[in-house]
């Protein structure tokens, strides 16, 4: 069997949501001093590759550590879209099915292509990475649903659609107006579909419409996820967050197994 780590790296490098803290790191004994090296950290949840757990928007939802085991590893399918998405770009079940057979219950991985734009892609481009992501069609909420997908995860800082973000609304109002770049690109790109696939009442859709039915998501994957014989194809697929009592959300290891799955004799 082989493993195929599926996570971006995480320290003080890497790019953090907005207007939450980032990751910090330092040293807080040394060998040559104290006879051991030892690390202290501060940090949000969300960022590198996290599960978002039903607790992140539903007060009383579930935290980390009462998902169930069986949730977080068994069958699922990866899926290339990177051929389709470019800025902004919308995917949907229907892109999704038309490349992959997917099974109710499945884990479900897209592989979108912007994970290339994250701090240590092959092009790293943080406000590109950031500002500019694909993000889902509305219809794939109804979907996920109906085919009772407990864990989903994408290669983007966010499931959500910028347009219903706060980074397509208020993000730098009054300083560098972020949002208002994102926006200009959005109307040149939908045009009078616009409000009908980005309405007030679709913000952060995915977070809101899924997390109370324990539809929840991995958002900043990365690693090996782009290798040709995983793309579009039926596998065991993992995520694995540490056992995090009352977490709205925890760093986590994505992983893909291929090859015979169970004990080798």
């Amino acid at each position: 069997m082989k493993l195929y780590d599926l996570s971006q790296p995480l320290n003080e490098q890497a790019p953090f949501w907005p207007y939450y803290p980032p990751f910090e790191v330092k040293y807080i004994k040394r060998k040559a001093e104290h006879g051991v090296n030892a690390q202290y950290i501060q940090t949000s949840n969300h960022m590198g590759t996290h599960l978002d757990a039903p607790r992140h928007f539903v007060t009383s939802g579930m935290t980390i550590d009462e998902i169930p085991m069986e949730w977080l590893c068994g069958p699922g399918v990866i899926v290339d879209l990177s051929d389709e998405m470019d800025e902004l770009g919308v995917y949907t079940p229907q892109m999704i099915q038309s490349r992959v057979e997917v099974r109710k219950g499945d884990m479900l991985l897209l592989h979108t292509g912007w994970h290339r734009y994250a701090q240590w892609g092959e092009e790293p481009d943080e406000e590109k990475y950031i500002h500019m992501h694909p993000g889902a069609h509305p219809d794939m909420v109804p979907w996920l649903l109906e085919m009772e997908i407990r864990i989903w995860g994408v290669d983007c800082i966010s499931t959500d659609h910028p347009m219903n973000l706060p980074i397509g609304r208020f993000l730098g109002k009054g300083a560098h107006g972020h949002c208002d770049k994102v926006r200009a690109k959005a109307e040149a790109k939908f045009g009078d579909r616009l409000e009908e696939l980005f309405p007030d009442s679709a913000y952060q859709l995915t977070h809101n419409a899924l997390f109370p039915h324990n539809c929840m998501h991995i958002e900043n994957l990365g690693g090996d996820l782009a290798a040709p014989e995983l793309q579009n194809q039926r596998l065991i697929l993992g995520c694995f967050p540490w056992k995090f009592r009352g977490g709205e959300a925890a760093f986590c290891r994505a992983v893909a197994f291929v090859g015979e799955w169970g004990r080798e004799v």
